[in-house]
């Protein structure tokens, strides 16, 4: 299986754990309300407004789905699932925004539009995501849709 593939597999199982059934993935919660053997809770009332990437409109959420990905890689979860040894090192910050665009766009949801819907426009609202990332997400998925 590759990496993408496992990927993609993990962040389903965790959008199915928080039993999340329709956008927009609620990353914040996410973040402050763990599952057990997952990453402490982070309150995100301390980040700084730097950290929340201001570079338009739903870019703090994509930055806060990168910082969840990083604690599901850090976490118990993630360990068990082989994500700290995938993406252990500096080199693979691709595969992690990738991860990160797969928990805030899972794979299903994206799926379940109308063929009409999937642009980046439409997924940008749909999804709470910056249209950038909508367009990358769907060329990603552009062999399974």
């Amino acid at each position: 299986m590759s990496k993408q593939n496992l990927l993609e597999t993990i962040a389903n199982e965790l959008i199915k754990t928080f039993a999340i059934t329709n956008p927009p993935i609620p990353i914040e919660i996410m973040l402050q309300r763990p599952k057990p053997d997952m990453w402490e809770e982070v309150d995100i009332t301390e980040l700084s407004v730097g950290f929340l990437k201001t570079g338009g409109h739903f870019s703090p959420r994509m930055s806060l789905a990168r910082l969840l990905a990083r604690h599901i890689v850090q976490s118990e979860w993630g360990e068990k699932r082989g994500l700290r040894d995938m993406l252990k090192n500096d080199q693979n910050e691709e595969l992690l925004r990738s991860f990160a665009r797969m928990l805030i766009m899972p794979a299903p949801m994206v799926k379940a539009l109308s063929v009409g819907a999937r642009t980046p426009v439409t997924m940008s609202m749909h999804f709470e995501v910056p249209e950038d990332d909508a367009k990358i997400r769907l060329s990603e998925l552009t062999d399974s849709l």
